[in-house]
């Protein structure tokens, strides 16, 4: 009898064995190879995802209105391929039955304070002027501060141009460059990729060499954390207290310090400050109502600003024609904020105002503000008085 019950234990040891063995076994089934995205030679993006058990599964791709419905196959591999696409940088995500999701096969992740995306490359036949290409580079600084103004703990990026040495005794241009609402303040690197840019144009003389600084856009950040339903810049008091801010902090807190710690010219007419989005607005509001600071404003696609515009721009006149050597504002067609951006170039001009408008195809996107910093950066500083120099202001590093 104890042999028996010996037996019967060994067997069902061994039978549990069993269904262990061929669990684990078809735990190590690899799943099939998922190559995603796959940029195909003609500029076709094929998208796959592996999930067996969804019902629906959409890929958004920035610069397209609608997004991507993909098929599943019998492996439970969902796909869609694109139709060819200009060569660029596309933000991505998939949505699964309503969730959205990260490319677990793609590392190439684009930052964003509200949703993250993934990022896909579409090469040229030859190099864009954002991408990495075999000419001097200039240096990204990131800086960390403890603002007053705001009252938390920020930072910002710094591009130096290449050759740029702290111990010449040479001074450069600034240009304030502002990323849009949801982003941080790398986006414009990150993102924009708009160290390369300024590479390139320097390395084909179509720009002076100037310093870029890229603060953090958020004078109130809990903007970016609106109520649900809300929309941000639809509550007058945190869309104030966002701009209010923001202009404090650059103005009180950056602009010194970026002048005590790098070869700035600190004049007026050495300072440009530009932005996309909510940056946009920052640049005008900032610029147009410090003509003390600023003699170069630019806004690409500009959103956030109150209806009453004679209230944001109050002492904007036709003097301001002698005192801005350029007011730029830019925007794409098919962009959601092209009546706005038409409506802020018309009252401008009834004011007796000198604007250049500039309307490109494009959305709400990337894709545009890369373009816009490639046509707006060869305008500023071009003229005698606005050359690198050397360095003559007793006290300035």
């Amino acid at each position: 009898m104890n042999k028996l019950l010996l037996f019967l234990e060994e067997l069902a040891t061994c039978a549990l064995c069993g269904v262990v063995l061929a669990a684990a076994v078809s735990a190590q089934q690899p799943h099939p190879a998922i190559n995603s995205p796959e940029v195909h030679s003609d500029g076709r993006v094929t998208f796959r995802l592996l999930d067996p058990n969804a019902q629906k599964v959409t890929v958004s791709l920035e610069g397209l209105k609608d997004p991507l419905v993909m098929q599943k196959d019998e492996q439970g591999v969902w796909s869609v391929t694109t139709e060819v696409l200009a060569p660029d940088l596309y933000g991505y995500s998939f949505d699964a039955d309503g969730t959205h999701f990260l490319d677990p096969s793609n590392t190439d992740i684009k930052p964003n304070l509200m949703g993250l995306s993934d990022v896909v490359h579409v090469p040229g036949a030859t190099p864009l002027p954002w991408e990495a290409a075999d000419v001097p580079h200039g240096m990204i600084h990131h800086h960390f501060y403890k603002s007053s103004v705001v009252g938390d703990n920020r930072d910002f990026y710094v591009y130096t141009p290449p050759g740029y040495d702290p111990a010449a005794n040479i001074r450069y241009p600034v240009l304030y460059l502002l990323h849009g609402y949801s982003d941080d303040a790398s986006a414009w690197t990150a993102v924009g990729k708009a160290n390369f840019i300024l590479d390139s144009l320097i390395a084909q003389n179509k720009i002076k060499p100037m310093i870029v600084v890229m603060p953090l856009g958020y004078g109130a950040p809990e903007i970016v954390h609106p109520t649900p339903g809300v929309s941000p810049f639809g509550n007058a008091a945190l869309r104030d207290r966002n701009f209010n801010y923001f202009r404090t902090a650059l103005i009180d807190e950056v602009i010194p310090a970026v002048d005590r710690t790098y070869k700035t010219d600190p004049g007026r007419d050495a300072r440009a400050i530009a932005g996309l989005s909510m940056g946009g607005s920052e640049s005008l509001l900032t610029g147009l109502n410090r003509p003390d600071k600023f003699s170069w404003v630019g806004a690409f696609s500009t959103g956030g600003l109150s209806d009453d515009l004679a209230a944001d721009f109050p002492q904007l006149s036709e003097t301001a024609n002698s005192q801005y050597h350029l007011i730029w504002i830019a925007c794409g067609t098919e962009d959601r904020l092209i009546a706005t951006n038409r409506k802020i170039v018309a009252w401008t001009k009834q004011k007796g105002v000198r604007v250049t408008q500039i309307e490109t195809p494009g959305m709400h996107t990337w894709m545009v503000w890369r373009r816009n910093l490639i046509a707006f950066a060869p305008l500023l500083f071009q003229n005698d008085a606005h050359t690198i120099r050397p360095a003559i202001i007793s006290g300035q590093n």
